[in-house]
């Protein structure tokens, strides 16, 4: 099974002035160094494209090794989407929104993307171990285009090579 189909690339960390604002923002919002981050993914969501739910939190040992365990993901919604393409917590409580959502965004917590807005969240607990909370995935989109970025944020300093 494909857990994705959308299409992406990753900007360096630090490589222009825009990539550097935008970290310093998430740096300053978390609090968590610049350094601690991994550089900028960007993904585009065709129709019919998703990402099946997941965890950023790593399960083995070899992807800790560069910055210890994710502990936290900011994703930023660079367009509106018309219709479909939430981010869904299908293991959190409750969803708020008065926004309509797609029929896959209708379990657990759902956000509708709109541009502009960024989401921020944890992957670990305090004592280290995986928030089950912070399962997610994005929706099919059904009508339109997705724009995002992802910004992973480790416990440690992580070496971009």
């Amino acid at each position: 099974m494909v857990a994705r189909t959308s299409s992406g690339t990753f900007l360096a960390r630090g490589r222009d002035e825009i990539v550097r604002t935008i970290e310093k923002r998430i740096s300053d919002f978390t609090c968590i160094p610049i350094e601690h981050g991994e550089g900028l993914q960007i993904l585009h969501y065709e129709v019919g494209q998703k990402f099946e739910p997941h965890y950023d939190y790593f399960q083995n040992e070899f992807n800790i090794k560069n910055g210890g365990q994710r502990m936290a993901t900011v994703l930023m919604y660079l367009s509106d989407v018309e219709e479909g393409g939430e981010t869904v917590f299908p293991a959190a409580k409750g969803n708020v929104s008065a926004v309509a959502l797609s029929q896959s965004g209708k379990k657990g917590l759902s956000v509708k993307p709109k541009m502009g807005d960024a989401l921020l969240f944890w992957s670990m607990k305090p004592d280290g171990t995986l928030d089950s909370s912070s399962l997610h995935g994005a929706c099919p989109v059904i009508k339109g285009n997705k724009w995002s970025s992802t910004k992973w944020l480790h416990v440690g300093e992580y070496k971009a090579y």
